[in-house]
């Protein structure tokens, strides 16, 4: 194999050092952008001479490559990884080999970055080399709006995150020292869309429509909560406007009544006093009578 390997290297002018730099170089990092910088221009360049040696030296290994000639750019997948855009590797399938986890920031951020990319998409806010400008600030709305997740309030945290997703060439930053300023600008590159499939992203938005809508519902029911308290509160002051009516009617029932059982007791006073005084006049009469003429 290293005889075939040398002999397709001796046809370009190049050498096993050189094929290993680039090899060892994708490997590592994974991507290959030829405007990241001089080196990986050099890199890219290499890789347009040995595209088909390097596609099957990995071939062996299980890797599969994106290259994408348009924006230059080079990219690998470990063995059964799930890519949007490329057929599934059967044989692969639950291979873990070569792979990386991101961290829950890392993936939210990556998650948001696409969504903020499709949007400038929309709006033919593209550059030549397909990538966009989004603020810092924006993207912590992003965050926030469609995850309910904020960007690390410390500054090395914050640098460290945007780092991992620098070194994946995902994103490029003018200063990372400004990573606190909202005004500063990053460049998303196109990439981000074999990270985050389409679905993920539409599955996302339409869960934060789901959102609106039950925050919608919410305040429709605390409008309707709103409302019937206030009807309760006016059937209630009209039930103590009742209860008072009928409490003013009991009461001057109640001073009928005892108006009426004093005026019984007066004339039942006055009776009981007439009667004594007729009782006592009887008795006068009775004592004032003469005796018989005829004697006994």
């Amino acid at each position: 194999m290293l005889q075939a390997i040398d002999k397709e290297l001796e046809k370009q002018g190049l050498n096993q050092r050189e094929f290993s730099e680039l090899v060892v170089r994708l490997l590592d990092y994974g991507v290959i952008c030829r405007d990241e910088s001089q080196i990986e221009q050099q890199l890219y360049d290499r890789y347009l001479r040995l595209e088909e040696l390097v596609a099957d030296y990995l071939t062996v290994l299980g890797v599969r490559i994106q290259h994408d000639p348009r924006f230059q750019f080079v990219r690998l997948f470990p063995p059964g990884a799930q890519v949007p855009g490329m057929d599934e590797d059967q044989q692969q399938s639950g291979n873990q080999a070569f792979r990386s986890r991101l961290s829950q920031s890392e993936v939210a951020l990556t998650i948001v970055l696409r969504a903020q990319y499709d949007k400038a998409l929309r709006e033919g806010l593209v550059d030549e080399q397909g990538c966009v400008m989004v603020s810092l600030e924006s993207l912590a709305i992003a965050m926030k709006n469609l995850l309910k997740r904020t960007l690390p309030d410390n500054l090395t945290e914050r640098k460290q995150l945007f780092r991992r997703l620098k070194q994946l060439r995902l994103v490029q930053i003018s200063n990372e020292d400004q990573l606190t300023d909202g005004d500063l600008w990053l460049r998303v590159r196109p990439m981000i869309m074999s990270y985050v499939s389409d679905q993920v992203l539409s599955e996302l938005m339409a869960g934060d429509d789901d959102g609106a809508e039950v925050v919608a519902a919410e305040d429709t029911a605390a409008a309707g909560n709103a409302d019937a308290a206030e009807e309760a509160e006016e059937a209630e002051e009209a039930e103590d406007a009742e209860d008072a009516e009928d409490a003013e009617d009991a009461e001057a029932e109640t001073a009928e009544d005892a108006q009426a059982e004093t005026a019984e007791d007066a004339q039942a006073e006055t009776a009981e006093e007439a009667q004594a005084e007729a009782a006592e006049d009887a008795q006068s009469d009775n004592d004032e009578t003469p005796a018989s003429l005829f004697g006994e």
